[in-house]
């Protein structure tokens, strides 16, 4: 008899309604049962797999962060070397193609929006002018050539959060239909009566999907503002406005949505503190700290401001076509061949930035020609197993686009997929390899979400190594990778980050070096291959996400969404579906 996921128990299946109404419909909704751990069986292969090579792993990164590559950009000459190597490699490990029509690629159609944006303030009657990229930045995902908003209100919003489940408002039923709304980045750091931040509030340390500020501009169009102004803090964000500040007036991408993305906020922007300080001052309204406290409390109401904003948007669009590459290694059991656990890595980085003196090219080479280089990795272990001892299940490695324009690459698949999401076990995402040599531990961004946390800390343990949660729960990062995507379709995701105890180093140089990386090369020119580089971690980390997905390929029961995750509602619903369909 063919193994089955367990029931999911009782739900409706919410379809394509909104992700926070998944996580509401989660809260509320009567409890569903919960699919035990996964339980392991026998292997099917007699044989261990191959260790993994870091002399392949540096080869990968080598070529793939090369000048040659021309930073990876999607629809760029450099996207036409890097997916011809990538499919190069797969054909030579011996992989079959991915996609059902005999190709290794799934062709992932964009849209290329390029703004020139002009932004005028006043307040007080007094002329406020922030400077573009270093004050500022804003766009139009209209799609459009034209956009204006004129001498629109300023309001502020606090967080912009309306969260049922947490009693929270920061609306409170005041119309800013036609307005310019301006919010704080991440979420309310509420506090307890110990003074403490309350973990049952916004999951006290923790961002959760409210504090992203693409919830914040999905927001500000579900309540018609004219346009959105996030204020930018670097310790909230999780990253300096440099960040933010190098996209201005370069093209972003997006995928087309039916209405050309005209229900979308007409202008998404950024500003920061020590800039919206200024306009604060000149309109008379209490100082930032003070509009920072009122915002943590329950009882926040919008605060109007006397100031109003002028946007004037002249939009460039052309259609991009991009391509995920793909490849699969079918499953030994014919009962189970159709059922898939999926690899995934980014191969996009950000091309060339013609404004920049002397080195151009934006390498990416940790973030990810280093992610890549493992899943190659992966996939050549796997491929060297016997046909008849390799994992039950099929195996689906999926290198995909844009994640730097936006989880374009994996929004796309996971909406658009190849195979059924309700038989796609899980997804393992490598964002960033581990460089700095084998360490004693790993971090698991979003620890605590599903069922693949224990089997990694099992597997872990017997090289004694450990698993960590977050160290960083606050910078949202589980929101701002590929497997999100999965996440929020229901697919149970696991993404894990190189760990900072580092073997035969001393105490801090994990962090230190994770430090270097953030403050001077994340996002510039100088990401490159570093001498000191040492990826036999990355290929230690490589043979655990290989035990990972040979245990979910070969057991019985399937990965889970643990309870009071805002993912299982929707993975119920799907797999409750499908035992219910023919």
């Amino acid at each position: 008899m063919r193994n089955k996921p367990l029931s999911p128990g009782t739900g409706t299946t919410p379809g394509r309604l909104s992700f926070l109404f998944i996580f509401l419909l989660s809260a509320l909704s009567p409890q569903l049962s919960a699919q035990p751990a996964l339980t392991p069986q026998r292997s099917a292969t007699s044989t261990p797999p191959p260790a993994p090579s870091a002399g392949r792993i540096r080869s990968h990164i080598t070529t793939l962060a090369s000048d040659a590559f021309e930073g990876r950009a999607p629809a760029t000459p450099g996207e036409e070397k890097t997916v011809a190597y990538l499919e190069a490699q797969f054909r030579e490990i011996g992989l079959e193609p991915g996609n059902p029509d005999g190709t290794y690629v799934q062709n992932v159609p964009m849209i290329g929006i390029t703004s020139k944006t002009d932004a005028s303030f006043t307040a007080g009657e007094q002329p406020i002018r922030f400077e573009p990229v270093t004050e500022y930045t804003a766009q139009s995902r209209r799609l459009k050539p034209q956009i204006d908003v004129k001498d629109s209100d300023l309001v502020f919003v606090g967080y912009g959060i309306v969260a049922p489940e947490y009693d929270w408002d920061d609306y409170k039923g005041v119309e800013v239909r036609g307005k310019t709304i301006v919010m704080l980045v991440s979420d309310p750091p509420v506090t307890d009566a110990s003074g403490k931040l309350d973990a049952n509030v916004f999951r006290g340390r923790a961002m959760t999907y409210y504090g992203r500020w693409t919830y914040k501009y999905e927001i500000a169009s579900e309540k018609g503002a004219a346009a959105c102004i996030i204020i930018h803090e670097t310790g909230p964000a999780g990253y300096p406005f440099a960040v933010l500040g190098g996209t201005h007036g370069r093209e972003a991408f997006d995928l087309v949505s039916p209405d050309h993305n005209e229900s979308r906020v007409a202008v998404e922007g950024w500003v920061t503190h020590t800039a919206f300080e200024r306009l604060l001052a000149a309109a008379g309204a209490p100082n930032y700290n003070a509009l920072k406290a009122a915002a943590v409390q329950r009882d926040f109401k919008p605060l109007p401001l006397r100031a109003k904003a002028t946007f004037s948007v002249a939009n460039t669009t052309r259609e991009v076509a991009s391509k995920n590459v793909i490849a699969k290694l079918p499953g030994s059991d014919p009962q189970h061949r159709d059922e898939y656990v999926i690899y995934t890595a980014h191969w996009d980085h950000l091309g060339r930035d013609p404004k920049l003196k002397g080195d151009q090219i934006l390498n990416g080479a940790y973030d990810n020609a280093s992610g890549t280089a493992m899943i190659l990795e992966a996939a050549h272990v796997f491929a060297q197993i016997p046909a008849t001892e390799r994992p039950k299940r099929s195996l689906l490695f999926l290198l995909v686009t844009a994640e730097e324009k936006g989880l374009l690459g994996a929004r796309y698949y996971a909406t658009n997929p190849l195979y059924p999401l309700r038989k796609t076990l899980a997804n393992l995402n490598v964002d960033g390899g581990q460089v700095k040599g084998p360490s004693r531990d790993l971090e698991v961004i979003g620890y605590g979400n599903s069922t693949i946390d224990e089997i990694a800390a099992r597997l872990l343990a017997k090289s004694n190594r450990t698993l960590i949660p977050d160290t960083e729960p606050e910078k949202g990062y589980f929101y701002r990778s590929d497997h999100f995507e999965f996440a929020k379709e229901g697919v149970p995701a696991f993404y894990a980050k190189a760990g900072k105890d580092i073997i035969a180093q001393p105490a801090g140089y994990g962090q230190q070096r994770e430090d270097e990386y953030r403050n001077h090369d994340y996002h510039k020119a100088t990401d490159e291959m570093k001498p000191w580089w040492n990826l036999a971690g990355a290929a230690a980390d490589t043979k655990l996400l290989i035990e990972i997905g040979r245990e979910i390929a070969n057991a019985e029961n399937w990965p889970d969404w643990k309870p009071g995750t805002e993912f299982k509602a929707k993975r119920d619903a799907m797999l409750k579906a499908g035992q219910a369909s023919p």
